[in-house]
């Protein structure tokens, strides 16, 4: 993993991210399954975890503004 950064953000500025990463996750989502349809395991093992690594993201950044 990574370092850590830490920044301030309003709650305002949470939301905003969120939504975005809403419709990168759509994407993803999306592209997973075309390539199961498709059936190309390896990309739908790299959309799925890209997934939800964006999920476990919004997860957190949620838990910040809903404190």
């Amino acid at each position: 993993m990574t370092d850590s950064i830490n920044i301030s953000l309003s709650s305002d500025e949470i939301e905003i991210i969120v939504d975005a990463l809403e419709a990168d996750l759509e994407g993803y989502v999306e592209a997973a399954k075309e390539a199961r349809g498709n059936n190309n395991r390896e990309d739908v093992t790299t959309f799925t975890e890209a997934a939800t690594r964006i999920q476990t993201l919004m997860s957190k950044l949620q838990d910040l503004v809903e404190d």
